[in-house]
């Protein structure tokens, strides 16, 4: 099986060594994507390694997740995008209607009206009739809105 059909995403990741992480990066854990919020390195025994403790929040979902890896090792740091985009229309099922800076749209994403409130706080304010601009963060095959701004 290859990469794609395991769904791990790995083509959308370059390797990166556990030693050279830092708070703030992006890295792999557990099959996430997530932005390092603790990392700390520990000396073993005397013919251990040196191990790399790190904690990440999931970039889509805010989850915590924890991994162990010797720093020696290879990990794999996902490839972050984000795009602003002008927010067009919300449709009856929340998909949006999107265009970015060079007029192109796009109506493949979905508001998650009922779990996420920045979600529900961009409807609202559409509804008022405010134009606004929403951030979406692309890594590892998923893309999702995290962000809006009032157009000036």
């Amino acid at each position: 099986m290859g990469d794609d059909a395991s769904g791990s995403g790995a083509s959308d990741c370059i390797p990166i060594q556990a030693g050279a992480l830092k708070k703030g990066s992006h890295v792999v854990l557990k099959g996430f994507p997530c932005k390092i919020v603790d990392y700390s390195t520990s000396k073993t025994g005397k013919h251990g390694h040196a191990k790399a403790n790190i904690t990440g929040i999931d970039i889509f979902t805010q989850r915590k997740y924890e991994d162990i890896s010797p720093t020696s090792h290879n990990m794999l740091q996902p490839l972050v995008n984000r795009k602003d985009y002008q927010l067009v229309d919300i449709d009856d099922e929340a998909y949006l209607t999107l265009m970015d800076d060079k007029n192109d749209t796009r109506a493949d994403l979905k508001l998650d009206l009922d779990g996420d409130d920045v979600h529900k706080k961009i409807k609202e304010e559409f509804d008022n009739g405010k134009d606004l601009v929403v951030t979406v963060l692309a890594a590892m095959k998923t893309e999702k809105v995290i962000a809006w701004k009032e157009l000036q």
